[in-house]
């Protein structure tokens, strides 16, 4: 553990201090040259080939007068750019000569941001230079609602549009904690720029009829009228030439609408209420702080980033990104019954992890409490650092995200305390959008997790989709999950080394029925069919069915998975 620190600790320090030395002897921007450099372009008709763009000492005055005023503007900016910058090796005539669908832009801007392709926008030298991204951001732009992507509310910032960890990644990317998502993944959320800040805000709130067991076939069946709901905000800012800082916070006020036993959910168990009493066929609420994070990256080059998080709470990095920011499940309210083997993780009082990009790879470590939340939802436990997690994060292509994570948990049950689990995860997330672009993409995703250790070895898995086609969406899991007597609270009818299968299958539809000010209002209803293990049918029934139907208020699409992405990709600035 003192090893985990002390790294993280000489990381953070050892950055920033790299950090202010840097901007420290960093010149400021040039931006005067701005205006001069673009009239030399106007009485020019025509391009001079690359070939021939620098004048020889044969060549007309003319020329050469337009070469000796091109030059101050890129000697003045070369300074700022990074050692492995090669921007400025530019043609000074090609410069001149070159326009941007109609608009002014100077000669040194023009170079870093020719290839983006980026119609329509006056773009100034520093705005340019944030374009560029020093060296390079590949931006994936995707379809943007005109509420929250307002040019003049975004200031042409680009930078600020990067990944929450890496600023040479597409946000669409980002998960929960430091997962990952495919790059063709939709984003959801309200975005706006305070200064230098990009701002986030995203979650949901749900009005839900809920019945398990509808037919009334066993014992163990409930009816409740929720609401439940999360909420997320997120701040992030470029920290001089390579840093890049982020926050964030996640709440929940599952308790107050919901009450300390949280929702029915049939043969889904985790955690405990009302004094240490096991919570069975109910999902847990969660705690009004699922999220107080804080991260820092240093980008070493456009294929390299290191980055430290640490979060009271946080998420370590086991499992895929938590069921609620997966877009497959986005329209499915239920926790999958798998969650407590797959990414229960994702509160934890006390997280410390470090990482490392290299392209489309990632490793992290981290060191945390494996101690779930207490039924105490207002509080802050106790941080432990007890336990440790990696976990191998590979996208191949835009529609995909890969990931392999194993994490050792010191006691993760309170009512349990002397066992310990060996948690081992493994997933496959698909994204792409579908013809029409907007509002419609396919989703899905495919989950193992394993709990190790103990006195039992118990599997789960997922395969989940959502279909959304505009206002209209169907959506499907199946879950295959393995349960003991201890958890089902069945210890007195079973020997404890008992392990029950079950399998459950959701399908769901959803409409929106209103939007305004880029928020949607959306009515649904799904039916779930489980089929239990034969020694637990006398007490569930043989096949029991699940349903509810609800209404969910949530922010409207901030960026699709545009179809275009071909030439978003043109905007990934190498320099």
């Amino acid at each position: 553990m003192k090893t985990i620190f002390t790294l993280v600790i000489a990381l953070s320090l050892g950055l920033m201090t790299a950090q202010a030395q840097h901007e420290h002897h960093t010149p400021p921007p040039v931006k005067k040259e701005t205006k001069p450099t673009v009239k030399q372009a106007a009485p020019k008709k025509t391009v001079a080939p690359a070939s021939k763009a620098i004048p020889s000492k044969a060549q007309p005055t003319p020329k050469k007068a337009a070469k000796k005023q091109a030059t101050p503007a890129a000697t003045k900016a070369k300074p700022i750019a990074p050692a492995d910058d090669h921007s400025q090796h530019h043609s000074p005539a090609a410069d001149t000569a070159h326009q941007h669908q109609g608009h002014q832009m100077s000669a040194d801007s023009l170079n870093r941001a020719k290839t983006a392709g980026h119609e329509g926008h006056t773009m100034s030298a520093d705005t340019a230079k944030g374009h560029q991204h020093h060296p390079g951001m590949n931006m994936s732009h995707g379809a943007m609602t005109s509420d929250t992507t307002q040019h003049a509310g975004m200031n042409h910032s680009m930078g600020g549009m990067s990944h929450a960890f890496s600023r040479n990644l597409p946000m669409n990317r980002n998960g929960s904690g430091t997962s990952w998502h495919p790059d063709a993944t939709p984003m959801y959320g309200y975005m706006k720029h305070a200064g230098d800040w990009m701002l986030m805000f995203h979650g949901q709130l749900w009005l839900r009829y809920n019945r398990q067991d509808l037919f009334n076939k066993g014992s163990r069946g409930d009816t409740q009228l929720d609401a439940p709901n999360w909420f997320m905000g997120m701040a992030q800012r470029e920290v001089g030439r390579r840093g890049l800082l982020r926050f964030s916070v996640m709440m929940s006020l599952d308790e107050l609408t919901m009450g300390d036993r949280g929702y029915p959910l049939l043969f889904q168990s985790g955690e405990t209420y009302g004094g240490g009493k096991r919570l069975v066929d109910r999902q847990h609420p969660h705690d009004l702080f699922s999220e107080i994070s804080v991260g820092y990256t240093h980008m070493l080059n456009q294929d390299m980033d290191v980055y430290g998080f640490f979060g009271y709470p946080g998420e370590p990095p086991v499992g895929p990104p938590v069921f609620m920011h997966r877009i497959s499940a986005f329209n499915n309210p239920e926790s999958p019954l798998g969650h407590h083997w797959q990414d229960a993780t994702h509160i934890t009082f006390g997280v410390a992890t470090v990482g490392f990009r290299y392209k489309q790879f990632k490793i992290e470590g981290s060191n945390f409490t494996g101690r779930e939340p207490d039924e105490n939802r207002y509080d802050f436990d106790k941080a432990r650092f007890d336990s440790y997690s990696t976990r191998l994060s590979y996208n191949p292509t835009e529609n995909w995200a890969l990931q392999v994570s194993r994490g050792w948990l010191k006691s993760p049950e309170s009512i349990e305390p002397e066992e310990d689990v060996t948690r081992t995860t493994a997933s496959a997330l698909y994204s792409r959008p579908l013809p029409g672009g907007g509002d419609r993409f396919f989703t899905s995703a495919f989950i193992w997790g394993f709990n190790g250790g103990g006195h039992h070895k118990e599997h789960s898995a997922i395969a989940e989709a959502n279909m959304q086609m505009d206002k209209t969406a169907i959506y499907g899991r199946y879950e295959y999950v393995q349960k003991t007597p201890g958890e089902l609270d069945l210890t007195d009818q079973f020997d404890h080394h008992n392990v029950f299968d079950v399998h459950a299958l959701t399908l769901g539809t959803s409409q929106r029925v209103a939007s305004f000010a880029n928020t949607y209002l959306t009515v649904g209803a799904q039916a779930t069919v489980f089929a239990p293990d034969k020694l637990l049918k006398p007490l569930y029934g043989k096949t029991p069915v699940s349903g509810e139907i609800y209404l969910r208020l949530n922010p409207g699409l901030m960026m699709g998975s545009s179809r275009a992405r071909t030439s978003s990709q043109g905007m990934q600035h190498q320099h």
